[in-house]
This record gives structure tokens, C-alpha cells and sequence, in this order.
């Protein structure tokens, strides 16, 4: 009797080892080195920000606003869309070295503070066409400001850094913003 139930639970047996083989799932996460690494290098670059509001080509444009935005001083809420060109000096017509694209936003109740979150396209040199992510907190009525490089694109892959911007001109609400950027990729 043992050896007829032995008999009838050894196909069910199998199929149960089988299945617990098949099934084992792989690692959620598996570290391999970089095949693309290549010794870290420190950058520094020097431009200027042109952040164009008022005329007839505006290059940051008002998206959204909260209800009373309009009637505060420091214009709580309001979010700007922006293209902004980077120069080599801080003449408009200096030679354009990138884009500056991404938004920001007035996001304190008593400061002048916006929250930048743009990507810094290069257009010219040995960095055309990659990129530099800077995401942060822009205090615009301190003479120097500072806020994290995240990441990149093209010769800026895993860059970290930051950068420090200074107000080299302000006519109305159009600047022009000196940036030192710093880098490691």
C-alpha cells in the first residue's frame, strides 16, 4: 500500500520540483561596472541668462496663476514657462552657447523666491548637445545664489554640481544672470 501511494505521489512530486525551479525569479537589482565609465573630469562654466518678459518676443511666458497672485507684491504663485538664451557675455547679441529651458515658480508667501527647474541645453563647443539638469531654490534678491546640478545628458552623464547665479542686469522684470556652473561627470 505505501509503495502504490509512493507511486501515485511521485508524478505530483516531480511536477512540484519542476514548478519550484521554473519559477525562481531573478534579482530585483544587479550591479555591473559602467561599461561607458570614464575617469570623473570637474568643469567649469561661465555664461549669462537672458530671461526676456516684456516686449514683442519674450522669451519666459506667464502659464498659471493662483487666484491672488496678481494682487501680491511678490507675485505668489505665478509660474513661467521659459526658453532662455545662454550667452558668452552678458550682451544679448554675445554669441549663444545654449538654451536655458524650463520653468519656475514664485513659491513663497513673503520672499521673492522662485523654484527653478530647467534643463541648460548647449548649442555650441566641444558640449553641444548635451545637457545639465538644475533643479532648485532661487532666492532672486541675493546677490549670490546657489542650486544643485542633478544629472545630464551626452558629456554631462551623471553629472553633479552646482551652480551660482548673480544678477548682472535687471530693466523692469527682464535680467540678464551671470552663471558659474561646477561640475563633476
Amino acid at each position: 500500500m505505501a509503495k502504490r501511494f509512493l507511486l501515485l505521489l511521485s508524478p505530483f512530486l516531480t511536477i512540484f520540483l519542476l514548478a519550484v525551479t521554473v519559477t525562481e525569479s531573478e534579482a530585483y537589482a544587479t550591479t555591473t561596472p559602467y561599461q561607458g565609465y570614464k575617469p570623473e573630469k570637474f568643469t567649469h562654466l561661465h555664461f549669462y541668462f537672458h530671461d526676456v518678459i516684456s516686449g514683442d518676443k519674450p522669451t519666459a511666458i506667464r502659464v498659471a496663476e493662483a487666484p491672488g497672485t496678481n494682487s501680491s507684491a511678490i507675485k505668489f504663485g505665478v509660474i513661467m514657462i521659459a526658453d532662455d538664451p545662454l550667452t558668452e557675455g552678458p550682451d544679448p547679441s554675445s554669441k549663444e552657447v545654449g538654451r536655458a529651458q524650463g520653468m519656475y515658480a514664485s513659491t513663497a508667501l513673503k520672499d521673492l523666491i522662485f523654484t527653478m527647474v530647467f534643463n541648460l541645453a548647449f548649442t555650441e563647443g566641444q558640449f553641444n548637445g548635451s545637457t545639465l539638469a538644475m533643479y532648485g531654490r532661487n532666492a532672486i534678491m541675493t546677490k549670490l545664489r546657489e542650486m544643485p546640478i542633478i544629472g545630464g545628458t551626452g558629456a554631462f552623464r551623471f553629472a553633479r554640481g552646482y551652480a551660482q547665479a548673480q544678477t548682472y542686469k535687471l530693466v523692469d522684470q527682464d535680467a540678464v544672470v551671470e552663471y558659474n556652473v561646477f561640475i563633476w561627470h
